[in-house]
């Protein structure tokens, strides 16, 4: 046997949990706490003249973490969660409908069973046949909770000791990898943005166009408005209730602002289907190799210009709220340089200084068609779009990996936590 397992071992009684150490408790949540239930007018306030303890409705979604302060609460967030765990915080909680006080810790460490509840909770909820957001943490479900943990309230400490210092480690490597990702996705953007409006020749003799988004570029570039590029056309005239398992593909508004799209190529994920039936009178929204699906609004300022290049010949609608330009040359690397012109915020500049709208912003086709584009030479336009495919490519393996590597690590956190408030090893 291990030397992070216990000598002896009992059944919990508890399906989720299964065996427990032998000299471990097993009591209901009620045993072990006060729990006061209701409103702002029953419950006394805090030193800080605040109500402590607030819970508002919950859903089953996630869980999460606020910092201890040395007594734990329970409570779930209006639409962020069913059995959601965090600490007294100073009473900072706002009001809304029910209130958990939880006190009186004289039998188990308030740290220990933060972490047992962090991690099991939401196990129960589930069987709990909880459905929606309507639904909400019952005080029996509540008093009735099963709890396992070690008698020895120092050994509970120890426990909650180690667990800081585990997750602390863990989620400072979190971090750290979320910060390289984020510098990452910066170097990347400036590769593309140097690339896209100076070239690859960096001894290339510059010039200033006038233009007031961009400043000094290869002298022998061009300077073009999109409506000389493009010819514009309208995506199909349906709704998401016209959406088929299978038949034409198609792509639409919220498949171009979904985070699978990189703007430069198109993805499985991005498609969707209409029936069939639609080539027979919509054959103006169809799409060719070359050309772009813009969507025509965004939620946001940072969205407005969002775009799929079609960077492959199949039968492809553009769908609702969209814009087609269609490439009048039928040239791909033109279309493939400008995808990534497009993903600039140099660019972008223009696209936001005229767009509509206060909490969702529309583009129209009169605003694309004044827009300006750089246009370096075709053999430019091609090497470009190779060296950014070569380059950003190892980037997002990089990026790929990294994310990979977090997503393990929240799995391990998880797993100890579980493992080690569970008795399935001793925290050493």
């Amino acid at each position: 046997m291990s030397s992070n397992r216990y000598d002896k071992y009992k059944d919990s009684g508890i399906e989720w949990i299964g065996e427990i150490p032998d000299s471990w408790n097993n009591v209901r949540l009620r045993f072990l706490c006060n729990i006061q239930t209701g409103n702002k007018d029953t419950v006394d306030k805090n030193e800080y003249g605040e109500y402590p303890f607030y819970v508002r409705s919950p859903i089953i979604e996630r869980i999460d973490t606020y910092s201890f302060d040395g007594e734990a609460i329970l409570t779930a967030g209006d639409g962020v969660g069913a059995g959601k765990v965090f600490h007294y915080v100073n009473g900072k909680f706002d009001y809304h409908q029910r209130v958990y006080n939880l006190h009186n810790f004289n039998k188990i460490c308030a740290k220990f069973l933060f972490y047992y509840l962090k991690e099991n909770f939401y196990k129960e909820i589930e069987q709990s046949n909880a459905k929606s957001t309507v639904d909400s943490i019952r005080l029996p479900m509540l008093l009735d909770f099963p709890v396992v943990f070690a008698k020895d309230f120092n050994e509970q400490e120890a426990i909650a000791g180690y667990l800081d210092r585990k997750c602390g480690a863990i989620d400072e490597t979190i971090e750290k990898q979320k910060s390289v990702i984020e510098k990452l996705k910066e170097y990347k953007q400036s590769i593309i943005t140097q690339a896209v409006t100076k070239g690859l020749d960096k001894s290339a003799p510059m010039k200033d166009f006038g233009i007031e988004w961009i400043g000094q570029i290869p002298q022998h570039w061009e300077v073009e408005k999109l409506k000389t590029l493009f010819s514009f056309g309208k995506g199909l005239s349906i709704t998401k209730d016209n959406l088929t398992e299978a038949g034409i593909p198609v792509i639409s508004y919220g498949q171009i602002h979904s985070k699978s799209n990189t703007g430069t190529q198109i993805s499985d994920e991005l498609i969707r289907y209409v029936p069939e039936t639609y080539l027979e009178n919509n054959i103006q929204s169809l799409v060719n190799i070359g050309d772009f699906i813009f969507a025509d609004t965004s939620e946001d300022i940072e969205g407005a210009g969002n775009c799929v290049f079609v960077d492959k010949q199949l039968t492809l609608f553009a769908g609702y709220h969209s814009i087609i330009l269609k490439n009048k040359e039928h040239d791909y690397n033109l279309g493939k340089y400008l995808s990534y012109l497009f993903k600039t915020d140099l660019w972008r500049i223009q696209v936001r200084a005229n767009v509509n709208g206060i909490k969702v912003y529309s583009i129209s086709q009169k605003v694309l068609k004044q827009i300006t584009a750089l246009v370096p030479s075709k053999n430019e336009q091609k090497q470009i779009a190779e060296f950014l495919d070569k380059k950003c490519s190892e980037i997002d393996k990089t990026i790929e990996d990294k994310e990979k590597l977090i997503e393990k690590l929240v799995e391990y956190k998880k797993s100890l936590i579980y493992e080690c408030v569970t008795g399935k090893r001793k925290a050493i």
